[in-house]
């Protein structure tokens, strides 16, 4: 049988033949299958439309993420109620909500700062003091530059006698306390031993005397202290009340030595809280006296001894101050502008002893263990000593 024609064998030429011929395209593609990739294309659709809307719901709402408790030292107390002039109503102190109670809003504020064996450091404050660049500013500058004196401020109350005080506390430090006198005006500067004066430091000794009574241990400073080294290892484990001199005499148990008031540490108990309620008190039996010369005169009370309070006096190697100058630049923990009145004086006069002090810190070990550096104070408190009749024993301290 012979070969069919050339012709029957390229009657249905293939697609991919037919492309090598200018001109030809294959056949077009029959109707099911149209219908099927049509069907397959709505099908992604409906399948791929969905999962772009919840992943868009899903990146473009925040997600909410319990959050952690802040570090204690973030911790801000209640905004206390205190009355706010009308000229300033642009601040609003008298926030709803606030704790009504005095009592409860020191409870608070203590429980926050103090140590674990219930001991807080305690300063005061008044406007005059509190603006920046003041007493204050240096103040807590003293601790950060200290040495391991940073962490003492997570357990540093400022405890403000003006509202103006409060608000500038607050500012910079997390545990503050309005300590607000209705009638009385606290906010300006108190010259020593005016009636002003007098009826601040008396107001503070009353509230120390109820940190005591609450159970709280404390150190208490004036403002206008530089805390240069922790205290805590320079204190006596047996001291009832512990306190320092503007003049040490050389023994801790010497009632010779001459008391300031400006920085002491009293543990609480029945010795201590039955001797600030008799320190107290005893104002009335000395009218226009200052609270550190009543306690130079009850030191020596029969009292003291039938209650069985330990007094020690801190020497001023470590708790040094103007009228006693600490001569050890490596044992010095604290450093007292005391006998020194005036503001401005006090100002410039800590302004250098933070110059000196940092001078010592940036001094190779060697050196610092020389002694070659001194205290360059006083300066304009060195003035204001010349006001003052027999400067220590009268215990000066503004």
């Amino acid at each position: 049988m012979g070969r069919p024609p050339r012709q029957a064998a390229l009657a249905y030429p293939s697609a991919t033949s037919l492309r090598r011929f200018r001109g030809h395209s294959p056949p077009p593609p029959r109707a099911p299958a149209l219908r099927k990739a049509a069907a397959v294309l709505l099908l992604a659709a409906a399948v791929a439309l969905p999962c772009a809307v919840l992943y868009r719901a899903a990146v473009s709402v925040p997600v909410n993420v319990a959050r952690m408790r802040r570090p204690r030292l973030e911790w801000h107390p209640p905004v206390p109620s205190v009355t706010v002039p009308e000229e300033e109503g642009d601040v609003d102190l008298m926030a709803p909500g606030d704790l009504d109670s005095e009592d409860l809003r020191l409870e608070l504020v203590l429980q926050e700062a103090s140590m674990a064996n219930k001991t807080v450091i305690l300063t005061t404050l008044n406007e005059a003091w509190a603006s920046p660049g003041s007493v204050i500013d240096l103040f807590i500058d003293s601790f950060r530059r200290g040495v391991r004196t940073s962490s003492l401020l997570r357990h540093l109350v400022i405890v403000t006698f003006d509202w103006k005080a409060y608000k500038r506390c607050v500012k910079i430090h997390p545990y503050c306390f309005a300590l607000v006198t209705e009638d009385v005006d606290f906010s300006q500067e108190k010259r020593f031993l005016t009636a002003g004066y007098l009826d601040m430091m008396w107001k503070r000794l009353n509230f120390l005397r109820l940190v005591l009574e609450k159970g709280y241990s404390f150190v208490f400073s004036d403002a206008d202290i530089m805390w240069f080294r922790n205290p805590f290892p320079y204190f006596y484990p047996d001291g009832d009340l512990q306190i320092a001199c503007d003049h040490y005499v050389g023994n801790t148990t010497d009632l010779r030595n001459i008391a300031n008031g400006g920085f002491n540490y009293v543990k609480s108990n029945n010795q201590s809280i039955e001797f600030y309620k008799f320190w107290y008190s005893s104002r009335l039996r000395y009218p226009g006296y200052h609270d550190q010369d009543v306690f130079n005169s009850i030191k020596h009370d029969p009292f003291v001894t039938d209650i069985g309070l330990t007094i020690k006096f801190l020497s001023t190697t470590y708790f040094g101050g103007i009228c006693e100058p600490s001569r050890y630049f490596n044992k010095v923990c604290t450093m007292h502008a005391n006998c020194c009145i005036g503001l401005q004086s006090k100002i410039h006069d800590l302004r250098i002893m933070m110059e000196d002090w940092r001078n010592y810190m940036s001094m190779p070990p060697s050196l610092k263990r020389s002694g070659a550096l001194s205290w360059r104070v006083p300066q304009n408190c060195r003035c204001s000593l010349i006001k003052v009749v027999r400067p220590c024993l009268s215990n000066v301290n503004s």
